[in-house]
C-alpha cells in the first residue's frame, strides 16, 4: 500500500476511534426522547350496595376534583326507566368527552337506585337499551322495590310507616332506611360527603327545590336555578299536588346538602340535550 492510502486509513480509523469515545462520554447526557403518553380520565366503577333481591347499586365516578356532584337515576325503577336511560346517556357521554369535567370536579353517576323495579318491567338484568322496553300493560308495580316499598318515601325526612302517591297510600317501609337501596345511598352520602345532588324523574316537566323542615337551603334554590335555566325547564319551589313524607332530597336538605329533583316531561323521553345543558351548567358552578 503507498504511504499516502495507509494515512487515509488511518486516519478513517482515528476517526472511528474519536467519535466512539465521543459517543461513550456523552451518552447520559444526551436527554431521552420519550414519546407524549395522553393522559387517561380517571373513572372508577363502584358498588355501593344491593338490592333486596341482590342485584348491584353502582356508582360510576369521573374525575378526581375536589367538589363532587351526584346524579341518581331509577328510584322509582321501571316506572321512571327514561330516567335510567338518561344516566346510561350522560355516562356514556362523559366518557367520550372527559374534557367537560374541569379539573375541580368530581362527577358520579348512580343509573338506577332500584334495579329490581327495573327488572319488573324490563325483564332483563343491568344496562338496557329502548329496545328492551315494552309500553303495554300496568308499569306502576315497577315503581316500588321487591318489598312493594316506595323508596323515594323511606328516607329520613317527616317518614311515617305510609305515604302518598297520586292520592294511593303507599308503602314506606317498616322504618326510615328499612330497605337495602336506601341505605346503600345514605352510607354513600356518608363516606364521601357530596356537594350537591339532581335526582332524575318523571313526568311533572320542571326541576323542583328540595326541603325537611327548615326550609329550601340557599344553595339549593341556586342549583334548580342554574339546572332550569340551561335546560329550560320551569323552577318549583315546593312540590304540593300531594303529601310527600320520607324522601331522598328532603333528608338530603336535612343534612345540608343542597338536592334537586328534575322531572322529564314524559316517561318515554330523555330529552338529552337539555338535560346536558342543565348538567354542564352545574360543571361549571362547581368547579369555580
Amino acid at each position: 500500500m503507498r504511504p499516502i492510502g495507509k494515512k487515509i486509513v488511518g486516519g478513517i480509523l482515528l476517526l472511528g476511534v474519536l467519535i466512539g469515545l465521543l459517543v461513550f462520554f456523552l451518552r447520559d447526557k444526551v436527554p431521552e426522547v420519550v414519546p407524549p403518553v395522553e393522559e387517561t380520565p380517571v373513572v372508577t366503577r363502584a358498588t355501593i350496595g344491593t338490592s333486596v333481591l341482590g342485584r348491584p347499586i353502582e356508582a360510576i365516578t369521573f374525575g378526581d376534583g375536589e367538589n363532587h356532584l351526584v346524579f341518581v337515576g331509577g328510584i322509582h325503577g321501571g316506572y321512571e326507566w327514561n330516567s335510567v336511560l338518561l344516566a346510561y346517556e350522560a355516562m356514556d357521554y362523559l366518557t367520550l368527552h372527559p374534557e367537560v369535567i374541569p379539573d375541580a370536579l368530581m362527577v358520579t353517576i348512580i343509573p338506577s337506585a332500584n334495579p329490581d323495579g327495573v327488572f319488573k318491567i324490563i325483564g332483563k338484568e343491568g344496562r338496557f337499551t329502548l329496545a328492551d322496553v315494552s309500553l303495554g300493560g300496568d308499569d306502576s308495580l315497577g315503581r316500588f322495590n321487591a318489598n312493594n316499598v316506595d323508596l323515594n318515601r323511606n328516607f329520613d325526612c317527616k317518614w311515617k310507616p305510609e305515604s302518598t302517591w297520586r292520592g294511593n297510600v303507599v308503602s314506606a317501609g317498616t322504618s326510615a332506611f328499612s330497605e337495602p337501596e336506601t341505605r346503600a345511598i345514605r352510607d354513600f352520602v356518608t363516606a364521601q360527603s357530596p356537594d350537591a345532588f339532581v335526582f332524575w324523574h318523571s313526568q311533572a316537566n320542571a326541576v323542583y327545590a328540595s326541603e325537611c323542615e327548615m326550609g329550601i337551603l340557599p344553595e339549593t334554590r341556586t342549583l334548580m336555578t342554574s339546572y332550569a335555566t340551561a335546560a329550560g325547564y320551569q323552577t318549583v319551589d315546593v312540590f304540593d299536588s300531594y303529601e310527600v313524607t320520607g324522601d331522598a332530597e328532603g333528608w338530603l336538605a336535612s343534612i345540608n346538602i343542597p338536592a334537586i329533583t328534575v322531572e322529564l316531561s314524559t316517561h318515554e323521553t330523555i330529552e338529552w340535550d337539555k338535560n346536558l345543558r342543565g348538567m354542564l351548567a352545574l360543571f361549571k358552578q362547581y368547579s369555580l
